[in-house]
C-alpha cells in the first residue's frame, strides 16, 4: 500500500477503501499506470495491475528486495498460456522444469491458500469493475464501500482492460471437461462430498464445501491428466460467494467442441 502510488495515478477513493480492507490478500486491483510502471510491465497498456500478497514467503521476498531499494516485483503466473495453474511448488515444476535455467529457483511455501487466481477490480473508472471474479466477492465490495451489487459490473468479457484469465478457454487440462452431466466408466468426476460418486466413475475430488473447493479444483484438473483420464464431469457449486469464482473458472476450462 506504501507504494501504491509510485505505481499507479488518479487512485479513486473506492480503490483506497479496497486496498486497506483487503490488502495484503487475493484482489489485484488495475489503475492507470505511472512512467515506472513500463511496457514490458503493463503489456503496452495504459494501466498496470497491484496485488498485495499475504503469503508469509511471497511478503518475506519483497520485503527482502525493497531493502535492496526495488519497489515491487513484476510476476506473471507459473503456468504455460491457457493451462491449469499450478497450486503447488510441485506443480510448478512439472508446468515449467522445461523451460527453466540451472539457475532458476522454485519457493516453496506449500498448497496456495485460496486456490483459485486473486479476485481482478477493473479502478480506471468511476465505479468498480469485477474483472475476474475471487475470493474477494461482489457482496464484500458492495459492503464495504457502500455500493448496491448492481452498481459493481462484471465485464469480464467485454472490458477493453486485458487482464489474465479473461480468455472464453482458459484453465483447461487435457482431458475435456463437462458440467452437469452423468459421467460414463472411467470418466473422472469432481463435486461436493456430499454427492456421491456415480457407479464406475473415478473421484478426483470432494470437497466439503466451497472455499475447500477453490482450494483442490486445479489440483484434481492436474490429477485428471496425470491418470491420463479423457473426461471429466463436474458438479459445479451454486451460490453467491466463492461459488461465483469457481464456476467462472470451470466455465473456461469447459469442453467447447
Amino acid at each position: 500500500m506504501a507504494n501504491l502510488d509510485k505505481w499507479a495515478r488518479e487512485i479513486p477513493e473506492y480503490a483506497i477503501k479496497l486496498a486497506r480492507a483487503f490488502w495484503p490478500g487475493p484482489m489485484t486491483l488495475i489503475l492507470p499506470r505511472t512512467n515506472l510502471a513500463m511496457n514490458f510491465i503493463t503489456g503496452n497498456q495504459n494501466s498496470v495491475g497491484i496485488r498485495v500478497p499475504s503469503h508469509i514467503l511471497a511478503s518475506a521476498l519483497l520485503k527482502e528486495f525493497e531493502e535492496q531499494d526495488g519497489l515491487g516485483v513484476a510476476a506473471p503466473s507459473a503456468n504455460r498460456f491457457g493451462k491449469v495453474s499450478p497450486t503447488t511448488a510441485d506443480a510448478v515444476f512439472e508446468e515449467l522444469s522445461g523451460y527453466l535455467s540451472p539457475n532458476d529457483l522454485i519457493l516453496d511455501g506449500g498448497p496456495c491458500q485460496v486456490g483459485i487466481e486473486s479476485t481482478i477490480i477493473n479502478c480506471t473508472q468511476d465505479l468498480p469493475e469485477i474483472l475476474r471474479p475471487g475470493a474477494i466477492t461482489a457482496n464484500m465490495i458492495s459492503d464495504l464501500i457502500g455500493l448496491q451489487l448492481n452498481q459493481i459490473a462484471t465485464g469480464s468479457n467485454k472490458s477493453s482492460i486485458k487482464a489474465p484469465g479473461l480468455l472464453q478457454s482458459h484453465y483447461a487440462p487435457k482431458a475435456k471437461v463437462f458440467l452437469s452431466t452423468t459421467p460414463n466408466l472411467g470418466d473422472g468426476f469432481i463435486a461436493l462430498s456430499e454427492i456421491p460418486t456415480p457407479p464406475g466413475a473415478i473421484r478426483l475430488a470432494s470437497p466439503k464445501d466451497h472455499n475447500e473447493y477453490a482450494q483442490v479444483l486445479y489440483q484434481a484438473l492436474r490429477l485428471s491428466d496425470t491418470k491420463q483420464l479423457s473426461n471429466v464431469i463436474v458438479i459445479p457449486p451454486t451460490g453467491d460467494d466463492m461459488a461465483i469464482a469457481i464456476c467462472d473458472r470451470l466455465e473456461k476450462c469447459a469442453y467447447k467442441g
